[in-house]
């Protein structure tokens, strides 16, 4: 491998201010259309009329991005590469009727999104973010990027057991984290975040809010070869697919037989049954309209699909040291050796020989190591975008991501390399 590929601090350092920037899905596409942005792209909106007209674009909708690039002399029936990903992450979110506590506490009633390691809410400083609606049908994003909420553990002394049988945890009694002192009082959350959003409280009629740790990402090891932070599963992938797409747009036009997409989606984490989610039309109408705009019939559009392939990229897992049993015997993928290629033959990933040969081809174009990961026989397998963008639309799907430890947790921990190899083989891949 090239040297020039190896730890390059820009791209990581950048990866840090994006996850600081991302503290909800909202936040995380925001970020990432305002990088397309400086790129050149332009958003156009789902409501108007669309042209053929080459050059970036991008539509935003929710928590999900989904942004091309047609570069001069594209045809209606010129396939697309799209590197797929997710912006949502295993978390806390606020409830209809937030305001709650006993005993002199103030609380906030939560409820529990996605598959989230509970322990690791726990004893940490978390502030808010997210998006508010308003009466006159417009949203605001909302950051309260400060200490505010806490989890608080039971302290050892009142749970004797706790190390030696395990922690146990209620998801509805014991993860209602703390604000505040008083009395309850019906609307005082919303009021706050009214106040801190410059808006009338009267004026909010919804909102779409989470807790979210604001320990900043950290290098970590004797030699910071480690990275430490929040929501990589899955913001990194997405991170380093904008990245590859800002950067293959900057070609000349000569150099890009296809044409490369952005895909990230909100609700991986339960299930992507939504209008935002990568079992939603989002992905397949962008595309469609996009063919038909260059006045495109249904002929070209089925001729782009079938020449289409998508890179779904997402988090996996790295070896862990303390617990080797519970990985495959055979395949070991380790941090910093650069993205995987995720299999599984019971389809909960998308790849196969056809798909790995792309993968690898890609990889080998971009001078990227790259590793393989399978699932324990004995245990069960993950899923992710792969398999659902494959079905729903009938392309070419492959599965990758990036190794890392601590999946799930609120602070999650990954190679300081490994993301811009990702970014690497991802414009590797979108430029053909």
């Amino acid at each position: 491998m090239s040297s020039s590929l190896r730890f390059d601090r820009g791209h990581t350092d950048d990866l840090m201010a994006f996850l600081m920037a991302g503290p909800s899905p909202y936040h995380a596409v925001a970020s990432a259309a305002a990088r397309l942005e400086k790129a050149g792209f332009r958003q156009v909106e789902e409501t108007a009329a669309w042209d053929g007209s080459t050059g970036g674009k991008y539509v935003l909708r929710g928590g999900a991005i989904v942004a091309w690039y047609v570069p001069e002399g594209a045809e209606a029936h010129t396939p697309f590469r799209i590197a797929g990903a997710h912006t949502d992450s295993p978390n806390l979110r606020v409830k209809p009727l937030p305001d709650t506590g006993a005993y002199g506490w103030r609380q906030i009633a939560v409820e529990v999104y996605g598959g989230t390691l509970l322990n690791t809410w726990l004893d940490r400083d978390l502030g808010l973010a997210g998006r508010i609606s308003l009466r006159d049908g417009t949203h605001r994003l909302v950051n309260i990027d400060r200490p505010l909420l806490r989890v608080p553990q039971l302290a050892v002394h009142l749970d004797r057991s706790a190390n030696a049988d395990g922690l146990k945890l209620d998801r509805q009694k014991h993860m209602q984290p703390i604000w505040g002192l008083g009395d309850v009082e019906e609307g005082d959350l919303i009021r706050f975040v009214a106040a801190e959003a410059g808006v009338d409280a009267e004026d909010i009629t919804g909102w779409d809010l989470m807790p979210h740790p604001v320990e900043p990402p950290s290098y970590l090891g004797r030699d910071r070869e480690l990275l430490a932070g929040p929501r990589m599963d899955n913001l990194l992938s997405v991170h380093a697919a904008t990245a590859a797409l800002a950067a293959v747009a900057g070609r000349p036009d000569a150099e890009i037989p296809y044409i490369p997409v952005l895909a990230a989606f909100d609700h991986e984490e339960n299930g992507s049954q939504s209008d935002t989610g990568a079992d939603g039309p989002l992905l397949g109408t962008v595309l469609e309209r996009s063919v038909f705009a260059r006045g495109g019939t249904y002929e070209d559009r089925a001729r782009a699909f079938a020449g289409t392939v998508c890179l779904s990229s997402d988090t996996g897992h790295a070896i862990h040291p303390n617990y080797a049993e519970r990985h495959d015997p055979t395949h070991h993928p380790v941090i910093n050796g650069g993205p995987i290629l995720k299999v599984n033959v019971n389809m909960r990933y998308a790849t196969d020989g056809s798909g790995r040969a792309v993968f690898a081809a890609a990889c080998e174009q971009a001078g990227v190591p790259w590793q393989t990961f399978v699932s324990n026989n004995s245990m069960p397998c993950g899923t992710t975008i792969g398999p659902i963008t494959a079905a729903r639309h009938g392309i070419q799907t492959v599965d990758i991501g990036v190794a890392i430890l601590s999946m799930h947790s609120a602070r999650e921990l990954c190679g300081a390399d490994d993301p811009h190899l990702l970014a690497t083989a991802l414009a590797a891949f979108l430029a053909g």
